[in-house]
């Protein structure tokens, strides 16, 4: 499995990890409530979801989808922060 990085920033500054795949999703030990914690790839690069995004559901059906059946997408992280913001189909 092979994952990119893309250092380009949109709108809303974000990385992109393109055709990425997740290899682990859980509560984060610290913040159970508030955060999953996803790790990305093989290298298991960690970033975060905030159970209280407003895209929660969708951002977390993907992330199944990916975990699960091993289906690539495209990640958006917000630069500074680790956290999770957009999850695209990978072409």
């Amino acid at each position: 499995m092979i994952t990119s990085c893309s250092g380009s920033s949109g709108t809303q500054n974000l990385t992109w990890y393109k055709n990425a795949t997740i290899s682990n999703i859980a509560d984060d030990p610290d913040h159970p409530k508030d955060l999953l914690r996803v790790s990305i790839g093989i290298s298991a690069q960690v970033f975060y979801v905030s159970k209280k995004d407003s895209d929660y559901k969708s951002l977390l059906e993907k992330l199944n989808q990916s975990f699960k059946k091993g289906k690539t997408f495209n990640i958006g992280i917000e630069n500074n922060t680790n956290m999770i913001k957009q999850i695209t189909d990978s072409k």
